[in-house]
């Protein structure tokens, strides 16, 4: 399988964009605590959530983005988990995480090409069952923050799954489709208008998000670079489209 990576899987977005419905992220979360088996996920839901009313200026945020052997959720893996605790007023850099994984599958030239993740960096790396209770406390309480949420969600879920026997869902705000629904917002900025106009190939790759906004080039493909990527996208997304008083409802997914 060629392989691709999730920026180049999201160049084209559908003009048109429905919005999400999220589950009740609160309930759900109470719900499951009772319900999961595994202590530190059980522990995760227990920490709970905020409310769908709370604004985003006292929202508790993490960065994630992963790193994977491929896009096929039943046979790749996870091979580098970065993560950031931030707000909307700051990414916090100096309590960052970043784990190389020895993945579950096999670790093909096609993905080595796109992130530089050797076998040579994974063979002494923990699997991801070895830092499953540090991830989850990491997480907890927090609402996560990623570029195309269903790199994050599925695979962490598909992946927990095969370690503990159960999988995992949490609440996402996701920069790739807050960017596609501003790009086809009917009342667009009369820059997109113009973009618009000239029908250019409008992309939604990390990079070309933040390169609208003028946010610095950071190198692709490393897991930690990319979740302060996407961090300080989603809060210039915030500073042009949103305010601070913004209910976190209505952009979480």
């Amino acid at each position: 399988m060629f392989y691709l990576s999730k920026e180049q899987m999201s160049d084209h977005p559908p003009v048109r964009q429905h919005k999400i419905t999220p589950p009740d992220w609160p309930c759900a979360m109470e719900t499951l605590a009772l319900q999961t088996r595994h202590f530190a996920l059980r522990e995760y839901y227990k920490s709970g959530i905020v409310s769908p009313e709370t604004p985003l200026c006292d929202v508790p945020f993490l960065a994630m983005d992963f790193e994977t052997t491929g896009l096929n959720t039943q046979h790749d893996d996870i091979v580098s988990i970065g993560l950031i605790p931030m707000s909307l007023s700051r990414i916090r850099l100096q309590e960052s995480q970043h784990w190389i994984l020895n993945p579950r599958a096999d670790l093909r030239k096609e993905s080595v090409v796109i992130h530089g993740i050797t076998h040579s960096k994974i063979i002494s790396a923990p699997d991801l069952n070895e830092v499953i209770q540090q991830l989850l406390a990491l997480m907890a309480g927090k609402v996560m923050v990623v570029h195309h949420r269903s790199i994050e969600q599925n695979f962490l879920d598909i992946a927990l799954k095969r370690r503990i026997g159960e999988g995992i869902i949490f609440p996402c705000i996701d920069t790739l489709y807050l960017e596609a629904l501003q790009l086809s917002a009917p009342d667009s900025t009369s820059l997109m208008k113009k973009l618009f106009r000239r029908k250019p190939k409008i992309s939604v790759r990390l990079p070309e998000c933040r390169e609208r906004y003028h946010l610095p080039h950071y190198p692709a493909h490393n897991a930690l670079t990319d979740a302060q990527a996407c961090a300080e996208l989603f809060q210039a997304q915030v500073a042009h489209h949103f305010t601070p008083e913004t209910a976190i409802g209505t952009l979480w997914c």
